[in-house]
């Protein structure tokens, strides 16, 4: 086709969890789609950040697993590692698999890829470039799903031995020691699953524990579990300078104003990711309004201030997820469609996969009494059930937070083995008005870990059977 002056109803820059998600909706409901991404589809989550980082964490854990399987009467011996070939087990067999289906979606649903960065010629048109050519894209409505980056230090310019996320991800070989400044999910992340490997891991986390935002009785038993691994971690720690050698990075850092260093292999910095709202997509040239950290203002239905341009994911406000912004997606696309659509925040799941997992929805105890909620709860430990138990994987509870008044289900937070796949339930609790009573009456598998939800809602009833 002529690329040179294409029209489409709908523009979508970036192709990753939200944007691929806004335009298989749209073209669902009848939209002539052109999807414009400057890397690969699937984007940061997909090509180098959640979707590879739980890969390598999955073969960490099968790693700790065979030198220790903690059951008595097995014993593994001479078990060796050859990280190049996890890495390309990785990438061929998880992202490349799963990018290869994003392709199959956007032909199956007649979405026009192009691969090229796109520029805001007016509020209306965009140039997109790449290496081999450029022209410009007319169009209706303009979805705007262009992610975010990690935050780049000053004193921590990325490059070499001084490591982002991305950069991370894609070693080839284990290293011997790396400093990760950073404790918050990313970096205890990835720092647990090189330390499984064998990696001497230092982190430097500026607040007062690690993955801040969590409660302490939940990031306490990960901070356990860090130390069993050898790990040494520093809480009120200021990363401060780094000195690079050919072989070596040295950082210094203060500790309640005390100067110390550590040296290792790689510096890994992961405090945080930025909007790409700056550079050259040009959205403060057509009027779209910025707010705070260069985040979009959107309304309820992802409109910004020029009502035919849409943003999503990363670069509005709210959590930086991709399941966030892929839920932002379809809502987007039906609004743009016509539908009464609006984006609805009572229920965002965050999970991180650390060892344990800890995962996270609705309002902790600490945020309901905060908000006058009459608060009831309700905790289960893993040590009192039987699957868990069988695992040999029996640290942490299952907690709930319930309203006292009307038994509504307001949130609930687990830390322990498989907690990922734990916390959709109490999610769709909470999503659909259920009460803990209504858990307790659903009758769940036993012996399974996901009757300790309803053995949470037991305890705050006042009836537990197990404990």
């Amino acid at each position: 086709m002529d690329q040179a002056n294409q029209h489409f109803e709908l523009l979508v820059i970036g192709g990753g969890s939200g944007g691929y998600v806004a335009a298989i909706r749209a073209a669902q409901l009848g939209k002539k789609v052109l999807l414009v991404e400057k890397s690969e589809l699937g984007g940061v989550c997909l090509n180098c950040g959640c979707v590879p980082s739980k890969a390598l964490i999955s073969a960490a854990h099968r790693h700790e697993d065979m030198h220790n399987p903690g059951i008595p009467g097995l014993t593994a011996r001479d078990i060796e590692i050859d990280f190049s070939q996890i890495q390309q087990w990785k990438q061929k067999e998880v992202v490349d698999r799963l990018k290869s289906g994003i392709h199959s979606l956007m032909k199956k649903n007649k979405i026009t890829v192009i691969k090229g960065e796109a520029t805001f010629i007016s509020d209306r048109e965009v140039q997109v470039s790449n290496k081999q050519e450029s022209y410009h894209v007319h169009f209706e409505n303009c979805i705007v799903a262009v992610g975010s980056r990690p935050i780049e230090l000053k004193p921590f310019p990325f490059g070499g031995r001084i490591l982002s996320s991305t950069e991370a991800l894609s070693l080839t070989e284990i290293p011997k020691r790396i400093i990760i400044i950073g404790g918050g999910y990313i970096g205890i992340e990835l720092g647990q699953m090189f330390a499984k490997f064998g990696t001497e891991i230092t982190v430097l986390e500026g607040a007062s524990t690690i993955l801040p935002g969590f409660e302490k009785d939940i990031t306490r038993i990960v901070s356990k579990n860090l130390s069993s691994l050898g790990a040494t971690v520093y809480t009120d720690a200021m990363a401060q300078s780094v000195e690079l050698t050919e072989n070596e990075v040295t950082v210094t850092f203060t500790v309640n104003n005390e100067e110390r260093q550590a040296t290792a292999d790689y510096v890994l910095v992961t405090v945080g990711r930025r909007p790409n709202t700056d550079g050259e997509l040009g959205l403060d040239k057509i009027g779209v309004k910025l707010g705070e950290r260069g985040l979009v203002e959107v309304n309820e239905s992802g409109q910004t201030s020029l009502p035919h341009i849409y943003a999503i994911g990363d670069i509005i406000p709210g959590p930086a997820l991709a399941h966030k912004a892929s839920y932002e997606g379809k809502i987007v696309a039906e609004a743009i469609a016509g539908l009464p659509s609006i984006f609805d925040y009572k229920v965002i799941p965050s999970v991180v996969f650390s060892d344990p997992e800890i995962a996270s929805v609705g309002l902790s105890e600490l945020e309901a009494k905060e908000q006058g909620v009459d608060v009831l709860t309700g905790k289960f430990p893993l040590a009192a059930n039987a699957r868990a138990l069988s695992l040999t994987s029996a640290e942490g509870f299952v907690k709930l937070v319930g309203d006292n008044k009307t038994g509504l289900v307001l949130g609930g937070q687990i830390v322990g083995t498989n907690a990922s796949d734990l916390i959709p339930e109490i999610a769709l609790a909470i999503e659909l008005g259920s009460t803990l009573e209504d858990i307790v009456l659903t009758i769940h598998a036993h012996p399974t870990l996901g009757e300790m939800t309803a053995e949470a809602a037991e305890v705050a009833l006042g009836h537990p059977i197990h404990i």
